[in-house]
């Protein structure tokens, strides 16, 4: 297993966030809204994320960036069902994570949340294909 999440991981282009945002699908896990969408990248990895913390509930940008750094460590440690899941199918994600929590949550409870989100998109991910 590779726990490594490295630059590449990160989405950077604005209008793969705009077409995530027109068109993409979302899925819902407190503390996060995730909105997705299967793309096409010259990456080499299998996804790409933002993370958002709204400035709204947190107003410090202490607070925000603590919420995105403890976010990346749950990714980072349990992103390997959906990576071996998109390798396998040879697909490539775009993902915009949203906390949409009032307060900070827990990191054991953060990782948790965030195995059930990523497992939520795959299933979603296999539907998709099943329709089509």
């Amino acid at each position: 297993m590779n726990y490594r999440f490295g630059k590449d991981y990160k989405l950077c282009s604005k209008t793969t966030m705009d077409a995530i945002f027109a068109n993409g699908k979302q899925v819902k896990q407190f503390p996060f809204i995730a909105k997705f969408k299967c793309l096409t990248t010259s990456q080499k990895k299998p996804f790409q994320v933002v993370i958002s913390a709204p400035k709204r509930a947190f107003r410090f940008a202490y607070q925000r960036n603590r919420i995105k750094r403890l976010t990346k460590e749950a990714i980072r440690l349990n992103k390997n069902d959906l990576e071996t899941y998109l390798t396998s199918t040879n697909k490539q994600l775009a993902l915009f994570l949203i906390y949409s929590s009032k307060e900070e949550v827990d990191v054991a409870v953060l990782g948790k949340k965030i195995d059930k989100l990523f497992n939520k998109i795959i299933t979603q991910l296999t539907e998709d294909d099943q329709h089509s």
